[in-house]
This record gives structure tokens, sequence and C-alpha cells, in this order.
């Protein structure tokens, strides 16, 4: 089943959920080891490109992910033991998700065109920068780059220890779910 039904989430869903979590936290991992090169390291420059790349790679992903959900239905929630609050903690956590990668983007895209030049994505097409920049755009954007991503990541491992909570605690479906297995 391609599509989510009332029930369950679909294949294209889950792939793009894990897929996303899987860039989610190695352009973190990539981006720690980043911070520590020197501009003369030899993999600098060939860790940046890379960072860069799978940035705009996930933005095209967060882009497709958001209009899959907002076409397909939403699963009803598993745990119908839930309370309200976690039921609209949960929604509210995923929406901050979505806003954090989207925020985290937007802050990668102004560090790495504040000098005015092109993103280049693999080597196969060219994100133009804006036509205008601020004073000091690369490192404002860099110090509220690194805390969206530590707070992705940190939000990231809270949602994935609630999948764990519901799992193994409430004993329902959640994360089954998501990972396309049934009772």
């Amino acid at each position: 089943m391609l599509k989510n039904s009332a029930t369950t989430y679909g294949w294209f869903a889950i792939v793009l959920h894990w897929f996303m979590a899987l860039a989610v936290f190695s352009l973190f991992g990539l981006g720690l080891y980043m911070v520590e090169l020197t501009y003369y390291d030899a993999c600098y420059k060939g860790s940046l490109d890379l960072h860069k790349s799978a940035g705009a790679l996930l933005t095209v992903l967060l882009l497709i992910r958001i209009f899959w959900r907002t076409v397909n239905v939403t699963p009803k929630n598993a745990d119908s033991g839930a309370s309200k609050v976690e039921v609209k903690a949960a929604h509210y956590a995923h929406l901050l998700l979505y806003v954090l990668m989207a925020s985290l983007l937007c802050a990668g895209y102004l560090i790495s065109t504040a000098d005015g030049r092109a993103i280049e994505v693999f080597g196969l097409v060219a994100i133009p920068a804006l036509p205008f920049s601020i004073e000091n755009q690369e490192n404002i954007a860099g110090r509220i780059h690194e805390f969206l991503a530590w707070t992705l990541v940190l939000l990231a491992l809270g949602h994935g220890v609630a999948a764990l909570k519901h799992h193994f605690v409430n004993k329902n479906n959640t994360l089954m779910r998501m990972l396309k297995i049934t009772h």
C-alpha cells in the first residue's frame, strides 16, 4: 500500500520518514565533524560540499513530505488510551519537527550563500544566492543553524523515545505502524 489509510502509514510516508531521519542524523554528524576541520584540512571542501548538497536534497524531501502529508489521510492515533494532553503534545512535537527542519535548512542556505555564490548541488544544479545579504550574515545564520540543529536532534531523539515508550510501556502499535509491521 503506497498511500496512508485510516489505521496505518503507507510505504511512501514510511520511506520518507526513515530516509529523512537518517539524513538529519547524518547531516548532524557531518556538521559536528566539519566544525573541527580547518580550511586547510584535506576533507574540508569535500565535507562542506556534501553537507550543502545533502541539505538541499533534504529540503526537496521535506517539501515532498509536507505535500504528501497534506494530500493523504493521517492515520488515527494508535493509542486509544492516550490522554488529550499526550495527543496534543504529539501533534505539536510533529509540527515543531517540521518547523525546525525548515528553519534549519533556511539558515544553512543563508550561511552558504552569504558571500553571494550559489550552492552547487552534487555538481548537477546550482541554487542561486539571494541578490542581497546582511552584514555578518554567515556568522548570525551559523549560530542559528547550530542552535536549530541541536534542538532538532534532541527533539527527534525525544520522538524516538516516545515511540519506544508507546511500544514497550503502552504496548500499542505506534512504532509498528512506522516499521510497517502489524500484529
